[in-house]
C-alpha cells in the first residue's frame, strides 16, 4: 500500500502523529480507593473513565512518540500535585491491576450530571454486565497516524479518485493485519501479573494472587466481549456496519463496548456516523499496561516499537481474514497475555502453531531484515523487543512479579509514594 521503493517513501516512512490516554486510579494511603469527586473539572486533558477515581489523561497530538510521552508526563506531575494538596492526600496507583477493593460499591461509578447523565446510566449498565471489578483495570492506548504528506505523496503514485478513500483503505489494511498480529503489542508491554485476593475473593484483601498471567486486564480474565467479534475490512462503510450489527442484535449496548484491542477513529467525536461520513483519520492501539518500571508508566520504546510494527505491516501483502481467521486472532491476543510465553501457543495465519515467543522472534526477525533494507536504522529498539523473547527475565511482567510479590499493594504503595515525591519534588 506504501511505494516504500519511493525514495521521498523511505525518508519519511517514520513520519507520523502520535497522541496518548492514559487511565490510573486515585487512592489513599491505606492502598483503598478514593471515593472524592475528580478534582480535575477544569482541565481540558484529564478527564474519568469508569470509575469517579480513575483519571485519564488525554494529550495532544505530536509528531514524535518522545514529544507525546513528555506531555503525559507533564499532565501526571500536575495530578500529582494536585492530589497531594488535597485535605486527605491521595495517590495515584501506579499499576494497571487495581489495588484493595472492599466490595463492588467501593468501585465509585464516575458521576455525570445534567446533559452529560447519559455518561453514568452507561456505565450503571456495564457494571450490570460485567461487574465493577473488571472496570477497575487501567491502561493506556497509543493513537497513532501516518504524515499526510506521506501518505499524500504515496496517493499521487498510486493513483485513484479520492485521497480520503486511499487513507480508508490503507487504514483498513492495516487495522486487519493488526487483528491478526497485534498480539505481539500485548507481549511485549504486558506488566501486570500480580492482584490483590480482594480481586478474587470479596472482601479478602491483603493476599497475592497470581493467575498465570502476565497482563490480566488483556487476557481471558481482562476486557473482552462474551463473543468474538468479526469485523469487515472491505470499506469504511462495511467496517462501520459489522461493529453496528452486534448493537443491532443486542450484544452491545453501544459501538463503545466493542473491546477489541485495535480501533479505527475519525477526526474528533468518536462515533461510527463520523467515521462514515469523514473516513478514518487514525488507529488506537488498546492492550498496553500501566508500566511501574517507568515514572511516566509508558516506555518510549514501546510506542516506537508498535510504530514500526505498522510500518511494517502496512508495506506487507494484504492477507485474508476469514471469520475463522478472526476468531483465531481473539484467542491469539488472550494467549499473549499469558506469563510464560514459550508454553503457550499461537495460530499463525498460514496455519502453523507455534508459542508465543517463538512467534515473536521469528517476526522480529523479519522487521529487522524489512528496515534493514530500506537503510531505516532501528536496531536498538528491534533488539530491546528481541530480548524479551530470547530471555523472559527482561519482560516487564517478569521484574514486577519478582519485585512486587509477597505484599503487592504494600510494596505498591509504596512505589506509588515514591512516584509522588519525585512528581512533587520537580514543581517546589
Amino acid at each position: 500500500m506504501l511505494h516504500i521503493e519511493d525514495s521521498y517513501i523511505r525518508k519519511h516512512i517514520m513520519d507520523g502523529m502520535f497522541g496518548l490516554e492514559k487511565e490510573s486510579l486515585r487512592v489513599l494511603k491505606d492502598g483503598t480507593f478514593s471515593h472524592t469527586r475528580q478534582p480535575f473539572e477544569d482541565s481540558d486533558f484529564i478527564v474519568r473513565d469508569f470509575c469517579e477515581n480513575q483519571t485519564e489523561i488525554n494529550t495532544r497530538v505530536h509528531t514524535t512518540a518522545e514529544a507525546a510521552v513528555q506531555e503525559l508526563q507533564e499532565h501526571y506531575t500536575s495530578i500529582q500535585k494536585a492530589v497531594y494538596s488535597l485535605s486527605v492526600r491521595e495517590y495515584i496507583w501506579p499499576f494497571s491491576n487495581p489495588p484493595y477493593i472492599r466490595n463492588e460499591n467501593d468501585i465509585p461509578i464516575a458521576a455525570f450530571d445534567g446533559e452529560e447523565k447519559f455518561k453514568t446510566v452507561y456505565r450503571d449498565y456495564l457494571s450490570d454486565k460485567y461487574g465493577r471489578y473488571r472496570m477497575a483495570f487501567s491502561g493506556i492506548h497509543v493513537n497513532f497516524s501516518f504524515s499526510e504528506e506521506l501518505l499524500l505523496h504515496s496517493f499521487r503514485l498510486h493513483g485513484g479518485s479520492s485521497f480520503q478513500e486511499y487513507k480508508n483503505n490503507l487504514y483498513l489494511k492495516l487495522a486487519g493485519l493488526l487483528a491478526v498480529y497485534g498480539w505481539l503489542l500485548t507481549a511485549v508491554t504486558a506488566a501486570s501479573p500480580l492482584l490483590d485476593s480482594s480481586f478474587v475473593e470479596k472482601g479478602v484483601c491483603g493476599g497475592d494472587v497470581f493467575m498465570g498471567m502476565a497482563s490480566v486486564r488483556c487476557s481471558e480474565l481482562g476486557y473482552w466481549n462474551d463473543f468474538a467479534p468479526v469485523l469487515d475490512y472491505q470499506s469504511v462503510e462495511a467496517y462501520a456496519d459489522s461493529i453496528e450489527q452486534y448493537v443491532l442484535q443486542g450484544l452491545l449496548k453501544a459501538p463503545s463496548e466493542l473491546y477489541y484491542p485495535v480501533r479505527l477513529k475519525p477526526a474528533g467525536e468518536n462515533n461510527l456516523e463520523r467515521l462514515r461520513e469523514n473516513g478514518v483519520n487514525h488507529i488506537e492501539l488498546r492492550m498496553f499496561d500501566l508500566n511501574p518500571l517507568c515514572a511516566e508508566g509508558l516506555e518510549v520504546k514501546d510506542v516506537l516499537f508498535a510504530q514500526l510494527l505498522m510500518v511494517w505491516l502496512i508495506c506487507r501483502p494484504t492477507e485474508e481474514l476469514s471469520v475463522s481467521h478472526q476468531v483465531h486472532a481473539v484467542q491469539n491476543f488472550k494467549n499473549a497475555a499469558h506469563y510464560d510465553l514459550k508454553t503457550v501457543k499461537i495460530s499463525l495465519p498460514d496455519g502453523r502453531i507455534c508459542s508465543v515467543a517463538q512467534a515473536a522472534i521469528n517476526i522480529i526477525d523479519e522487521m529487522k531484515n524489512f528496515f534493514a533494507k530500506i537503510q531505516v536504522d532501528v536496531q536498538e529498539i528491534l533488539d530491546f523487543q528481541y530480548q524479551k523473547f530470547e530471555d523472559a527475565d527482561n519482560r516487564y511482567a517478569w521484574k514486577i512479579r519478582k519485585q512486587f510479590q509477597n505484599g503487592f499493594v504494600q510494596k505498591g504503595m509504596k512505589l506509588a509514594k515514591k512516584r509522588q515525591e519525585e512528581c512533587v519534588g520537580m514543581q517546589q
